[in-house]
């Protein structure tokens, strides 16, 4: 029996494979490799399929998150609160800009930062709140933008894994795995603020306005050629595949409701139901299912885990440590118990495998390993 791995991407590129190759080949011929036509045409057609007015490529997610920090003038003093249950990106940024992370605790449903207690974290230090849509769900932001807005800061989104959910101002990542994954590192600010983008681009080529004119302290943030043209050929495939990945989510669902695991909330899928060559994204409470992951009881996390790899069957914990507990961090001064919501989803988190091309058959398939775990078989 085949191994089921948490992501096959050769299922994905292989229709694509000839479209690909003559991308490729068109930036050899071309000779240009940073910041050329290939990557303008791209942030053209992200930022009309994203519907916002303006997408910049950059080098990574990680690189757009501290562009967009540097963008807003977060630097040393400042405070920037955020969740402590998210990839090491997030408060890496934060402090790359010189800011400090303040942390507030996550949602118990949803594991996305608790707008009410990010409400409440915001102090007269506070320069910006960063929320993340983890594991491709849209957080919660009316409350929290309202509270930004009485404050006078900005709300920055870390979208790293949810392209495709609406947005105001965040930052994406083109990492393989992610639901638009380029072949290497990648990233874009996407914004419907014309000075934050032009801050952006300026931030991305070392803060400059023109060639060996330097107005600000930037980075290397640029995104090259060639991930752009492969981005291109993949990205009129990503509303297809978000429904794909919605409809594996909901067979989960359905096959796993009646054990003993804690489901991701549903979300409505209706907007997701127009024709292809017009077809939106999920709605502001959508969900585009970069990872499916179930909460399973801290004692029996990781004999499940044995039992699927047994059987097949790839998952993973994300994220095994809370970042408040991060030896990177131990600065802050956070202790265990600080964070609890965050501390029971480090300590239940199981992601199983989803991306198009599983199959429903496979689905059944992990469904009925993790069945037969629970009922003793």
């Amino acid at each position: 029996m085949d191994r089921i791995p948490l992501l096959d991407l050769g299922v994905q590129h292989a229709p694509l494979r000839d479209e690909l190759a003559a991308a490729a080949a068109r930036v050899l011929a071309s000779g240009r490799f940073i910041l050329g036509p290939e990557v303008e045409a791209f942030e053209q057609e992200a930022a009309a399929l994203l519907r916002v007015g303006h997408a910049i490529g950059v080098s990574s997610g990680s690189d757009a998150l501290l562009a967009l920090l540097l963008a807003h003038g977060i630097g040393p003093g400042d405070e920037v609160v955020t969740t402590p249950y998210s990839f090491f990106a997030t408060p890496e940024a934060i402090l790359r800009a010189g800011a400090t992370p303040a942390f507030a605790d996550v949602d118990p449903a949803t594991m996305n930062l608790d707008p009410e207690a990010a409400a409440r974290r915001i102090g007269a230090r506070t320069k910006a709140v960063l929320v993340v849509h983890l594991f491709g769900r849209k957080a919660r932001t009316d409350g929290l933008r309202a509270a930004c807005a009485a404050a006078g800061i900005p709300l920055i989104e870390d979208a790293a894994q949810a392209i495709g959910v609406r947005v105001d101002t965040a930052a994406l990542s083109f990492f393989p795995s992610k639901n638009l994954g380029g072949f290497g590192d990648g990233g874009m600010v996407v914004t419907n603020d014309g000075a934050v983008a032009d801050r952006v681009r300026r931030l991305r080529s070392h803060g400059a306005s023109a060639p060996h004119r330097h107005e600000v302290v930037g980075g290397n943030f640029r995104l090259d050629e060639l991930q752009a043209a492969l981005l291109r050929v993949k990205l009129p495939h990503l509303g297809a595949w978000s429904d794909e990945r919605a409809r594996i989510a909901a067979a989960y669902r359905g096959r796993l409701a009646d054990l003993p695991v804690e489901l991701p909330p549903a979300f409505d899928q209706t907007s997701q139901t127009s024709p292809p060559a017009q077809r939106s994204q999920p709605r502001d409470d959508g969900c585009v299912w970069n990872q499916f992951v179930i909460r399973v009881a801290r004692e029996r996390r990781a004999a499940l885990a044995a039992h699927l790899d047994e059987r097949g069957i790839a998952s993973a914990v994300y994220y095994p440590i809370p970042l408040h507990l991060q030896p990177a961090l131990a600065r802050l001064g956070h202790r265990a118990g600080d964070f609890p919501h965050a501390e029971r989803a480090a300590e239940t988190a199981l992601a199983l495998p989803i991306f198009p091309g599983l199959g429903l058959d496979r689905v059944d398939r992990v469904a009925g390993a993790i069945a037969a775990f629970f009922r003793g078989r």
